[in-house]
């Protein structure tokens, strides 16, 4: 635990996990060819398991029990939009960060969810090793099965680093991918307006 002017940070990981994780970080360490124990690695390999076990700590969330902790109701049947919410996600073929952003919305029928449970719904999925098209679909079923809203849509647009540092290392693309529920895949309307308000800059 630090303090400094006020700010506290606490680490809490597991330490068998993180000894394990380090033990292995340090034998990758020597197999690319350094020197583990040279002065600025020394404590790398720890730094490296702590760092791991948050990059994944949605395997240990459950995104339903997050939806179901804020569930109120209310008679509002309109959409619900939460944009630009940020995703850092690691690609499960490379380990590598994906980085982006995430559009979710849903018509309520009967019951909405606090609005800060939408953005860590993403997180939960997101902080897991993944693929953006799993991502998508995962977001929009758990919300979709707790809330039983009229319609679910997410929109994820990411850049992927294994294609920027790596392979075809183009930094510029970028992958969006989208999945939708009830109003939003019957009614075109309704699709439209989200994605014109997922693409405009409000005042």
């Amino acid at each position: 635990m630090n303090d400094f002017e006020g700010y506290q940070r606490i680490d809490q990981f597991d330490e068998e996990r993180t000894n394990k994780l380090a033990f292995h970080y340090k034998e990758i360490l020597s197999l690319i060819g350094e020197d583990p124990n040279r002065e600025g690695l020394i404590d790398t390999p720890v730094r490296v398991a702590k760092a791991v076990q948050f990059l994944t700590q949605g395997y240990f969330q459950n995104p339903k029990e997050i939806i179901q902790s804020a569930m109120f109701q209310e008679n509002y049947k309109q959409m619900v939009l939460v944009k630009d919410i940020e995703i850092y996600s690691m690609c499960e073929h490379h380990m590598i960060p994906f980085i982006g952003k995430a559009h979710v919305a849903y018509i309520p029928d009967g019951r909405i969810m606090g609005l800060s449970k939408v953005a860590r719904v993403v997180e939960s999925f997101a902080r897991r090793l993944q693929v953006q098209e799993r991502l998508t679909m995962r977001i929009k079923d758990a919300i979709q099965d707790a809330l039983n809203p009229l319609g679910v849509a997410v929109v994820i647009e990411a850049k992927h680093l294994c294609m920027a540092m790596r392979g075809i290392q183009k930094q510029n693309s970028v992958t969006t991918t989208s999945d939708f529920t009830g109003a939003f895949l019957s009614n075109l309307k309704t699709r439209e307006e989200f994605l014109h308000l997922i693409s405009s800059k409000l005042s």
